[in-house]
């Protein structure tokens, strides 16, 4: 398991921006992506992004795709997730997960979970 830690989430209205910060241990073993997963109030948590640990490869949500970005920054030992053009259906708390991966065709995360970080879109 590797422990990270999510930040910069915060209040805003819709149309704004926010950029996300996921602070993880130097080591990954996970062959497999960085993913980032929202879990809205009253719904189960959901796929938003991803970046493959190999090759940088992305992935993204539907609903996320042209206004959110994934970017890692190896030096630091973050990955990021910047949001554009926020809506209020975005509102979430928002998590990072070392061993993302897709599984039986859906985005699904294997290693723990950080205290995740709230995101409110006012409209």
């Amino acid at each position: 398991q590797a422990p990270v830690v999510e930040s910069g989430g915060g209040l805003v209205q819709a149309g704004g921006s926010l950029r996300l910060s996921c602070a993880h241990s130097e080591r990954i073993r996970s062959p497999w992506a960085m993913g980032w997963f929202r879990r809205a109030p009253g719904k189960e948590r959901e796929f938003v992004a991803a970046i493959a640990w190999r090759d940088s490869s992305t992935y993204y949500a539907d609903s996320v795709k042209g206004r959110f970005t994934i970017a890692r920054d190896s030096a630091k030992s973050t990955v990021y997730l910047q949001m554009n053009s926020l809506r209020p259906e975005d509102t979430a708390v928002y998590y990072c997960d070392t061993g993302t991966r897709k599984y039986e065709g859906k985005w699904r995360g294997f290693d723990s979970w950080g205290q995740g970080t709230q995101v409110t879109i006012s409209s």
